[in-house]
């Protein structure tokens, strides 16, 4: 039987076991509901990261160096993400993403396999997919708020503002290409 044909179980967060149960002032439920909610935005930095540098490396066109810098810049930051989230699911008591297949059962990120994808639609769809990830992290910034995890959601609101800044840059550089032709 290969990979693909056997049955995938779903990983959980919640229990944890004993030997990774963090002490937390949060009760279990309200540190699940921060996990569950946490996760996913994990599962997408990872398929976000990869797609952006995906686009970094099959890139073309007359603006490759400028594409090509930023796609590498913005992957950084979101690779740069991760670690802050998965850290803060282990702080409160949650365990994290495990492996590929945990990341595929969780992410709404879609993977993008085109073989060749003309430079202005790289912009849209990154930008479209920053636009998504802000939108998870503010759900998410409402789930901690709303169980008493402000660390976690402190976290989220800084790499909210990176999402934002990363959608705000490519959303000009789709203006810029409007006007241009």
């Amino acid at each position: 039987m290969t990979t693909s044909q056997k049955t995938k179980t779903q990983l959980k967060s919640f229990p944890v076991p004993k030997q990774l149960a963090t002490l937390t002032d949060l009760t279990p439920q309200e540190a699940q509901a921060v996990t569950d909610a946490v996760n996913p935005l994990i599962a997408d930095a990872f398929a976000l990261y990869v797609k952006t540098k995906n686009f970094h490396w099959h890139l073309a066109g007359s603006h490759f160096r400028d594409y090509h810098l930023l796609f590498d810049e913005q992957a950084d930051a979101i690779f740069a993400s991760i670690d802050v989230l998965a850290e803060r699911v282990r702080r409160i008591g949650g365990t994290t993403i495990r492996s590929i297949s945990h990341i595929g059962q969780l992410q709404t990120i879609e993977d993008d396999n085109t073989d060749f994808v003309p430079a202005g639609e790289m912009v849209k769809r990154l930008m479209e997919n920053n636009e998504h990830m802000a939108k998870m992290l503010r759900e998410a910034i409402a789930v901690c708020d709303k169980h008493r995890d402000s660390a976690t959601s402190n976290a989220l609101e800084e790499i909210l503002d990176e999402a934002e800044r990363r959608t705000w840059f490519l959303f000009e550089v789709l203006q810029g290409a409007n006007t241009t032709g």
